[in-house]
């Protein structure tokens, strides 16, 4: 497709957008709102496996269907995307309870690894590498600005109307989409048929999902050297070696691990990994800091998380930009991961006094960071690979960097459970018991309460006046609880960041090629351009 008219390539990018937008906004809705979602339906030990589940999904559909639309074409998997995404996004706005909008936003993710795999990818096939920094960056600036409207657009519904609205607002925007791409986008395949290596997804999904496990329930559940956890580790660890295995025998790999031989394609990724970490855990987390510590409500909360998102339009489209017209890459993801970093320690160092300017001011560094460093990661890894590979080397991409979120939600989800139920285990012993046996207090024993000021102002209608300041000073010792144990979380994805960062610096770049034909570098000439 990189030899259609100019404009036709901007139409077929609309259509793309308009996919990635329908996505976008569904995913980042959910963010804001699902404090009160969780205090109606309750779950909230089951918190992280919202977006856990949804990552997990998205990342195995993501790298299998990027291989398959090499061979079948992009326009079949981005059309089931969204039809499944859709399904997905109707049927957890009828949750009734956490489990079953964990099952529900796993079908989401299903369609959303399509939608994701197939517009990026679309991307290198319509450009070559030097023209794709505009337009990555421009794909980053729709996730951005969905991530604007959607947190804001998500904390006005639960605050007006029902929360499952949520999730069914955007449902004729899919419809839309759908219609797009259908019309516009055009289809092509190769002509040689290849067979599916599903036993490779299977056992990639087989290691996933007890590392997935492990780290969800460590700590928390399970001691961290139980043998159920144990278990786990060993379990994923024997997957990964049956996997490897199994690639390097098969006809067709989901992952030729030949690709890992290059230090791009392999730097670039356990990079995106990192940054995934980061980057989800300040997403999924900051709203629970402005509304249960902050005391703010969904909407207000969705203004703030605004901030961090425009400041990631501005400099993922500004950076892309930059890396068309300089054609270097390597320094705008050097910057952005030390901004980036930057942000999230300052997020680390919050408390209960933190006021709201300083808040914004944080978010917006980890966006600005973001923003530079996010469209890069990608390009890198189209470059540096033949153009038979773009598909599953995107997916690649995509898939470590949902990977990373995964494990770092996660990892971040049980930081924060240990240092609170510790926290909340010394408080109830120093006690004085002064509300004790009074109608309702019983509920501040579950921190959830705090993300719903509604409850909190019932109960303290029940509370004797004379008994109302020792409530307030219980309220703002939990509030204290969650900020210390949010900050352990926001510490933990400073070290992520700057683990990142020290890897970034080993990235050898390359010039950005002038045409999808060029195939990959010889040694020599790579060693010319390092």
């Amino acid at each position: 497709m990189e030899h259609l008219e100019y404009k036709q390539k901007v139409t077929i990018m609309i259509a793309i957008m308009a996919a990635m937008l329908f996505a976008a906004l569904n995913q980042t809705i959910v963010g804001t709102a699902l404090p009160i979602i969780v205090a109606d339906i309750g779950g909230m030990d089951y918190f992280s496996w919202v977006f856990t589940i949804y990552m997990l999904t998205t990342s195995i559909t993501a790298i299998l269907v990027g291989k398959l639309s090499d061979t079948y074409g992009r326009k079949p998997f981005i059309l089931v995307g969204i039809g499944v995404f859709i399904v997905g996004s109707f049927m957890s706005g009828t949750s009734v309870n956490i489990y079953q909008l964990i099952i529900y936003r796993g079908l989401q993710g299903f369609g959303g690894g399509m939608i994701i795999s197939t517009s990026f990818t679309a991307i290198g096939d319509l450009f070559s590498p030097r023209e794709r920094g505009r337009w990555q960056g421009l794909m980053s600036s729709v996730f951005g600005l969905a991530s604007v409207f959607g947190p804001t657009l998500g904390g006005y519904i639960v605050d007006t109307w029902a929360w499952n609205w949520v999730f069914w607002v955007f449902l004729p925007f899919g419809i839309i989409a759908f219609i797009m791409i259908w019309k516009m986008f055009p289809h092509t395949k190769t002509k040689a048929k290849t067979s599916v290596d599903f036993i490779g997804a299977i056992v990639l999904a087989l290691a996933i999902v007890p590392l997935l496990l492990a780290f969800s329930w460590a700590g928390k559940t399970f001691a961290w050297d139980s043998a159920m956890i144990i278990g786990l580790f060993v379990w994923s660890t024997a997957a990964l070696a049956i996997f490897i295995f199994a690639e390097s025998k098969a006809k067709n790999p989901v992952i030729p691990l030949h690709l890992f031989k290059n230090s791009i394609f392999s730097v670039s990724n356990l990079t995106g990994l990192l940054m995934g970490m980061g980057m989800f855990g300040a997403i999924m987390y900051m709203p629970f800091f402005i509304q249960g510590v902050m005391g703010m409500s969904a909407t207000k909360t969705g203004f703030i998380m605004m901030s961090m998102m425009l400041s990631m339009v501005v400099t993922s489209t500004l950076g892309g930009q930059l890396i068309t017209k300089t054609g270097r890459y390597k320094i705008f993801a050097v910057i952005g991961l030390v901004i980036m970093g930057i942000g999230m320690f300052s997020m680390s160092l919050m408390t209960v006094d933190t006021t709201v300017l300083g808040a914004v001011r944080n978010l917006i560094l980890v966006g600005l960071g973001l923003g530079l460093t996010f469209p890069v990661l990608t390009l890198t890894v189209q470059n540096a690979v033949d153009h038979k590979y773009l598909g599953v080397a995107t997916s690649a991409s995509q898939f470590f960097r949902q990977a990373g979120g995964t494990i770092g939600v996660s990892i971040m989800g049980s930081i924060m459970n240990m240092i609170m139920s510790d926290k909340m285990s010394e408080m109830a012993a120093q006690s004085d018991d002064s509300l004790g046996n009074l109608d309702g207090v019983s509920a501040l024993e579950d921190p959830q309460v705090l993300m719903d000021p509604d409850i909190i102002g019932q109960i303290r209608q029940g509370v004797p006046e004379q008994v109302v300041p020792v409530f307030n000073q219980l309220i703002e010792a939990m509030r204290g609880v969650l900020s210390t144990a949010l900050s352990g979380s926001f510490l933990f994805g400073t070290v992520v960041l700057g683990t990142a960062f020290i890897l970034i610096l080993f990235l050898r770049e390359i010039p950005l090629r002038l045409s999808n034909q060029s195939t990959e570098q010889k040694p020599e000439e790579a060693k010319k351009s390092s």
